[in-house]
């Protein structure tokens, strides 16, 4: 069940914020959210995203979340009835270097859009958060009732905005989902957005690079570890599934607004970094260059997500929960990539034949959605 605009004038319906809207998770909750028939306004300072990677039927807004007043004349001129908050800083081992950096971008200015919204009266938040609130928890799998330990400033910063959110649910009319991401995967299936970033860290899109001969090799940190290949096992989830949760989340606080969720997304199962590199040279038909290195300081042998409470109060499915799917829709869409020459070219690339796009959108919403 999906919220539907019942406005006489005919808009499609609800008008949703969605800050960081042009990075790699951000652009694809924006697909499923255009998909699904909401409105869309993307605010992103593009820092880190590109602007061609969001798709043109949203409006999108240059700017930071800790611009108030901007933020607060996009939620009243735009009528935004909720906010899915991807905006901020989200690679660990530089919030080590730098935490003041992490505290500014996403504690800071968490608080700032929380104001904005509360001021608003914007009563319904999706957070992007991360399974790094754990810390080393010793569970396996990882439940959201596990103590939360961050063992880095990302985690903390992440934690800290989870506290905030819960005070904010408790004194104003405001309910939230908290979703913490394990590991991030894929691409679109349509070929509409994916991982692009020059200086990503996941390890599916660093091993397709390597396939393709963008980088020399990938480096294993670690092969001592207590698994049965002697690497990390980690729990990794299809980028188009996330997405679906954060509608599906979206539609559940509307649903129930006294209501607020911390939810783990994963798939419950996790796959080696030796089997990662094998299927990406399985998909890519020759090996991945790759070299073993000391393993780094905190890393754990398994770490793998408890979904249980995101299937039941959401009736989450997952449709791509497969690590070929996986692999082989991330090295399609870095072949795409490969292929790009500027920014601007991309997106005329991208909407050079809308009525293809259009029905193939048409065709893969037919598929079932839950």
């Amino acid at each position: 069940m999906y919220l539907k605009n019942t406005d006489p004038t005919g808009k499609s319906g609800p008008c949703i914020l969605v800050t960081g809207g042009a990075g790699y998770v951000g652009s694809h909750a924006v697909l499923d959210l255009l998909d699904s028939g909401f409105r869309v306004v993307v605010l992103d300072s593009l820092v880190t995203g590109f602007r061609w990677a969001v798709d043109p039927r949203a409006i999108f807004v240059e700017g930071r979340v800790e611009d108030e007043g901007l933020v607060r004349s996009l939620l009243r001129d735009h009528e935004v009835r909720g906010i899915l908050h991807f905006a901020g800083s989200t690679i660990a081992p530089e919030s080590v270097r730098d935490p003041l950096k992490y505290y500014r971008n996403n504690t800071v200015a968490s608080r700032s859009l929380l104001e904005s919204a509360v001021a608003k009266q914007v009563h319904h938040f999706v957070f992007s958060s991360t399974a790094a609130v754990y810390g080393p928890s010793g569970l396996d799998p990882v439940s959201e009732d596990s103590v939360p330990r961050p063992a880095t400033p990302y985690g903390w910063s992440k934690l800290m905005t989870e506290r905030m959110l819960d005070d904010v649910a408790r004194s104003y009319p405001f309910n939230y989902c908290a979703l913490r991401y394990f590991n991030v995967a894929g691409a679109d299936p349509l070929g509409r957005a994916g991982p692009s970033s020059v200086s990503s860290t996941h390890l599916v899109k660093i091993a397709v690079e390597a396939a393709l001969g963008k980088r020399s090799e990938v480096t294993v940190f670690g092969n001592d570890f207590a698994t049965p290949d002697g690497t990390g096992v980690r729990d990794y989830i299809h980028v188009s599934d996330l997405a679906r949760v954060h509608v599906l989340a979206l539609n559940e606080l509307f649903a129930s607004p006294g209501v607020s969720h911390v939810l783990n997304c994963g798939y419950g199962r996790g796959h080696s970094v030796l089997e990662v590199l094998d299927m990406v040279a399985r998909a890519a038909g020759h090996p991945v260059p790759h070299v073993f290195g000391p393993r780094r300081p905190g890393d754990l042998d398994r770490v793998v997500a408890d979904n249980r409470r995101l299937k039941e109060r959401l009736h989450w499915r997952p449709r791509y929960d497969e690590l070929h799917a996986m692999v082989t829709d991330a090295l399609r869409w870095e072949e795409h990539l490969s292929r790009r020459t500027t920014p601007d070219i991309a997106v005329k690339r991208q909407i050079r034949r809308p009525s293809e796009l259009t029905e193939r959108v048409a065709s893969h919403n037919k598929m079932p959605r839950h």
